[in-house]
């Protein structure tokens, strides 16, 4: 047995069992990884994936239960040599960040440019995403952290931690009229057709529950994964937008006037996630305190060590700041 085959059964479970998505993933050949993919079955007395033809049809239970030991394995393999890395030269190493796209465009920046001014040698890799492609990114090891405000907390690989609260706004074009309203309500936000982010990102769960609360069924018009889109349809006047406030800058929205909702909404909450036993250098730790202060590295330890999620919750009910807004 091979670590090698390890990565490649999990890979194509990864793939979706195409076997030529896996080998351009790994950057080897098609008939390669199923030569070994047969020579490991072969050797365990088992088959791993259920064959259709010449493609692979479905994981078998005992295929199931080898893979996920695999992922086991690699992710030692990988906190051994994050370990031996970690003494042999702290400031050298990288940094790989999944988070969507408001996360890295208005949360994210000041971290960045904080982090490489003490780490200049680690380099940064940052990918975006949906919520959910975001924690099984994760959840997989493919990066180190996953940001963001859904989905974190569905997957049980993951230790997730809460960073900020933040609120959302909503902005217009100068000349609409709910930017006269004064105090803005449900039932009148509800009477304008809206601009907002596509389910399951940024929140849009919360926002959806208030106004089924009192009973509105909002007109959605036109929905986006990121706030800039949200941003540009609002100004055109296609509807009225609701968005993160983080994701408004008077400065660089020319064009768009904007009133705070907090009052309308309940705060959202975002947070930093990684795969439950993956080993953190100590640059790592100092990311995660960067972006999050209270995220202290003894903080940080006993999380991991919390079992549930509510005794994380309540390890953190006190400490969870607000996000500062421009």
């Amino acid at each position: 047995m091979k670590l090698q085959q390890l990565r490649y059964i999990c890979e194509i479970a990864r793939a979706g069992l195409k076997v030529s998505d896996a080998a351009a993933n790994l950057f080897t050949s098609q008939p390669g990884i199923s030569k070994q993919v047969r020579l490991l079955e072969e050797e365990l007395g088992v088959q791993i994936f259920r064959r259709s033809g010449k493609h692979f049809a479905d994981i078998t239970p005992a295929g199931r239960e080898i893979i996920k030991r695999a992922e086991q394995i690699l992710l030692e393999v990988r906190n051994i040599k994050e370990l031996a890395q970690e003494h042999a030269d702290e400031g050298h190493g990288s940094l790989s960040i999944a988070t969507t796209h408001t996360q890295a465009c208005y949360a994210l920046p000041d971290t960045i440019q904080r982090f490489r001014v003490q780490y200049p040698k680690i380099s940064l890799h940052i990918h975006m995403g949906t919520p959910v492609q975001i924690a099984e990114m994760a959840a997989r090891s493919e990066v180190d952290f996953a940001i963001a405000t859904e989905a974190l907390e569905l997957l049980e690989d993951l230790v997730t931690l809460p960073c900020y609260h933040w609120n959302r706004c909503v902005v217009a074009a100068l000349d609409h009229p709910i930017l006269k309203e004064s105090p803005l309500t449900l039932e009148r936000l509800a009477a304008y057709p809206i601009v907002t982010y596509v389910y399951g990102f940024t929140g849009r769960s919360t926002l959806d529950r208030a106004f089924a609360a009192k009973g509105l069924k909002p007109d959605v018009v036109f929905t986006a994964t990121d706030s800039t889109t949200l941003k540009t349809y609002a100004r055109l006047g296609v509807g009225v937008g609701i968005m993160a406030k983080m994701a408004f800058d008077p400065q660089v929205d020319i064009g768009l006037g904007m009133i705070d909702a907090s009052h309308l909404f309940p705060s959202s909450t975002s947070h930093i996630a990684f795969r439950r036993g993956a080993v953190l250098r100590k640059y790592m730790y100092d990311f995660i305190q960067l972006f999050a202060s209270h995220l202290t590295h003894e903080l940080v330890d006993t999380a991991v060590r919390l079992e549930t999620k509510q005794e994380r919750e309540r390890l953190f009910e006190t400490k969870l700041p607000e996000l500062p807004v421009r």
